[in-house]
């Protein structure tokens, strides 16, 4: 399509009209420039906007390269000075297809010469201008080969003791060109971490191999395979990064690191290493700010549960019990209730373990076993300290639990997580742990229980077929099969051939009222516990993952995988 004829289309879709149009081309011929960019820089339109308009006009998915990993192995096939000349980059490969992000995905000539140079099929997505320039900046100003990297891993002897100083507060990841191999290796592993947004990194030391995996939308996917001679290498890279004992690979140790990219932007990484019998196994935790949710609206709520949970909060004193394994979104549930409830008049303490993420006008206190801060003890120190709203971080034993009870009936709003399966059997743990009937009936406002599912990538979403005896498993009625349709992700390189992008919470809110309270008065059963709440219009997480099916926004798999039959 021409700037002229897109231009046009841009009229009649009313998204400028036709002084702005006249008045872009205008500017145009002065300066030389695509009308494209002359329509941006009047403000007229924003480059998405015209991105999405290709898109829909050439019938070829839209990609946001600031938030997708492109393939390094994509970027070898097409020289930097091509991609400057064009405003295109290869995002991704698989087999002799090429995935290439262009600004303009209807210039069948740049399309050609690109196919020539590659010896690919082309398959065009589109990017704005500006962020393909960012990223074609990005990829080929510091594109070193993990392999590359690796053979100079094998061919140096490195001084794993002495190969830093003393590290500041603050690692920056891009200035490493002439760095030890080792350093590279970790640098780049940690920004390729960033980019595909993984929430994890496992690095495992084998007998005959080293593996090294990310965990991205809850799934681990492996990476790759450094030499195993250089497990000790860059175990010792990651204790002077993280402020470790070098010397000390006989006792587990934690840490954290806080790095930053090229772009100013820092992210927090939480380092805990294990002595394995091979080696030292080590896990990093990516904690990045920009991408926590705060927003309660977008966790995943239904708007029932939303109204109970918000209802529950704001109230003035009681307990709010987030529940749930590891990895499950509990602290993201507890940050978003808290920033919606962090006002300059209300008093907010919170004692964790750790502090993952900083939140402005909230107390955080760290536990430190060394010198008996933990729980309990700070849930003392609190009361003295005049709080509206105390968050514990977990509730783990008599002890805790009974001084956040009666902290809750004395004029405060404690909220705190359990480890429970779900949420009504999170009553039955309470009272297992001592506490007496009369307080977990007085003292609980609600218990929400949380499992997290991957979201379908919406670029290659696809209809599928499912077999109906499958649903009625699931807890589907006859009736309800056929009134819905069944998704599931064909992979493509907007979600690296997963066919997920993204996870969204289900929930099981269990609101305590009279008829519960009663039960638990009554001391029933967790069996007979659950059939009450049922009857009083709990949607257990097995229901909440199958109205995320049907409104088209997760699969079977992940449903099943998740969530338990009822």
């Amino acid at each position: 399509m021409t700037a002229k004829k897109l231009g046009e289309l841009l009229v009649q879709e009313n998204i400028i009209d036709p002084l702005q149009l006249e008045q872009a081309v205008n500017e145009q011929k002065k300066s030389g420039e695509k009308l494209t960019a002359a329509l941006v820089r009047l403000g007229y339109v924003d480059e998405n906007q015209l991105s999405q308009m290709l898109a829909q006009q050439h019938n070829v998915p839209a990609i946001d390269l600031a938030n997708f990993p492109v393939d390094p192995k994509a970027v070898d096939k097409i020289p930097k000075k091509v991609c400057e000349q064009h405003a295109v980059i290869p995002v991704s490969i698989s087999g002799d297809t090429l995935v290439v992000a262009m600004a303009d995905p209807g210039n069948i000539y740049v399309i050609d010469d690109l196919t020539f140079l590659s010896k690919c099929k082309i398959q065009p997505v589109v990017s704005s201008e500006t962020t393909i320039r960012l990223a074609i900046d990005r990829y080929y100003d510091a594109k070193v080969s993990y392999a590359a990297v690796m053979t100079e891993m094998e061919r140096e002897t490195v001084a794993t003791e002495t190969d830093a100083g003393t590290e500041d507060e603050l690692v920056d990841l891009e200035a490493s060109g002439d760095d030890a191999p080792v350093i590279k290796f970790v640098n780049m592993m940690l920004i390729q971490a960033i980019k595909m947004k993984a929430s994890d990194i496992h690095m495992e030391p084998y007998e005959k191999r080293y593996r090294i995996r990310f965990r991205i939308d809850g799934k681990l996917y492996e990476k790759v395979q450094p030499p195993p001679s250089v497990a000790p290498a860059i175990s010792s890279r990651i204790k002077i990064m993280s402020k470790m004992d070098i010397g000390e690979r006989r006792r587990p140790q934690d840490g954290r690191l806080k790095l930053k990219t090229k772009s100013n932007k820092e992210i927090d990484f939480r380092v805990s290493i294990l002595p394995s019998l091979f080696g030292e196994k080590i896990v990093l935790r990516l904690l990045d700010k920009s991408n926590l949710q705060l927003d309660m609206t977008k966790l995943g709520f239904e708007q029932d549960e939303m109204e109970k949970f918000q209802e529950a909060i704001h109230r003035p004193f009681g307990i709010c019990l987030i529940t749930g394994p590891t990895g499950s979104g509990k602290t993201t549930t507890i940050y978003s209730a808290l920033a919606e409830l962090n006002t300059s008049d209300v008093n907010i303490s919170t004692a964790e373990d750790p502090v993952e993420f900083n939140l402005e006008g909230i107390n955080q206190v760290q536990m430190n076993r060394d010198v008996e801060l933990d729980f309990a003890a700070a849930l003392r120190s609190f009361l003295r300290q005049d709080p509206d709203i105390i968050m514990v971080g977990e509730i783990r034993d008599y002890e805790t639990a009974t001084i956040a009870f009666k902290a809750a009936l004395t004029g405060h709003l404690v909220v705190s997580t359990l480890h429970t399966n779900d949420a009504t059997s999170t009553i039955n743990r309470l009272l297992n742990m001592g506490i007496e009937p009369f307080l977990v009936a007085s003292a609980v406002n609600i218990v929400v229980a949380q499992r997290l599912v991957r979201k379908i990538c919406s670029s290659c979403k696809d209809v599928v077929e499912v077999d109906p005896e499958i649903l009625l498993d699931m807890g589907l009625t006859e009736t309800e099969i056929g009134t819905f349709k069944c998704y599931k992700g064909d992979g493509c390189g907007n979600c690296n051939e997963t066919g997920y992008k993204g996870r969204i919470a289900i929930y099981e809110v269990l609101q305590m009222n009279q008829k519960l309270k009663q039960a638990v008065y009554n001391n029933l059963s967790p069996a007979d516990f659950k059939q009450v709440a049922m009857e009083n219009g709990l949607q257990t997480l097995r229901q909440s993952g199958i109205n995320k099916l049907k409104n088209g926004e997760t699969t079977v798999e992940e449903v099943l995988t998740t969530s338990a039959k009822d």
